[in-house]
Order: C-alpha cells, then sequence, then structure tokens
C-alpha cells in the first residue's frame, strides 16, 4: 500500500515534466526589401543589440540569436521571400517562456529604418 502510494506521487510530480511548452507569437513585418539585405540587416541589427547569433542559415532564411547578458533572451528571426519584397517574422524566449511579441516592435521598428523604409 505504501509502495503505491509512493510510486502514484512520484508519477504525479513527474506528470508537469512532460507538459507541451508553449510556441511563441510570431510578430510578421511585410518590407519592401529583398529578402537577402533583409537578413543581412536583421543579424547586424541583432549584433549591434548585443545578441550572439548562435545559427543562421540564409537559404533558408532563418536566424537565432541569444542576449550575451542577463536575463538570457532568444530570438528566432525568419525572412521569406513575398512578392517583390520580403516578411519577417520573429520570436523571442525567455528561458523556455514565450515573450508577448509587442516586446520585438522596436528592433521591427529600427529594421525598418535601417531598410529606409521607416514612415517619417
Amino acid at each position: 500500500m505504501m509502495r503505491s502510494l509512493v510510486i502514484m506521487l512520484l508519477l504525479f510530480a513527474l506528470s508537469g515534466c512532460a507538459a507541451p511548452q508553449q510556441q511563441p507569437e510570431p510578430r510578421e513585418l511585410a518590407l519592401a526589401a529583398a529578402p537577402e539585405t533583409t537578413l543581412r540587416e536583421v543579424v547586424g541589427l541583432l549584433m549591434e543589440e548585443g545578441y550572439v547569433i548562435r545559427h543562421a542559415d540564409a537559404e533558408l532564411g532563418r536566424v537565432e540569436a541569444v542576449l550575451a547578458r542577463w536575463p538570457g533572451y532568444r530570438v528566432r528571426a525568419s525572412i521569406t521571400p513575398e512578392g517583390q519584397g520580403a516578411r519577417a517574422a520573429l520570436t523571442a524566449t525567455r528561458g523556455s517562456r514565450p515573450l508577448p511579441p509587442h516586446l520585438l516592435d522596436p528592433l521591427l521598428a529600427e529594421l525598418q529604418r535601417r531598410l529606409g523604409l521607416a514612415p517619417r
């Protein structure tokens, strides 16, 4: 009886570890710039903001970067061709928790400015 109770408590405690992680919601922006140029500017912007580029794949249009200082944020960018321009989609997490998408607006605004597409 006691053994069954201990096993049940152990299984109950471990069940929280198997919960699926919530995927971060992307913040997207359509840009009138070539995908290659957009990707290059995203990488440069993230590096200037203190992020370390962990992975970058120009063919896939993907970048993953982590903040080199506390608190450890991770940003993922995906650049896809769209018509004559590109669509930039950014997501961010802190640890394993997704961050609200609106926190990426300053990065997207700076990206627009760097590409010469910011509203005046």
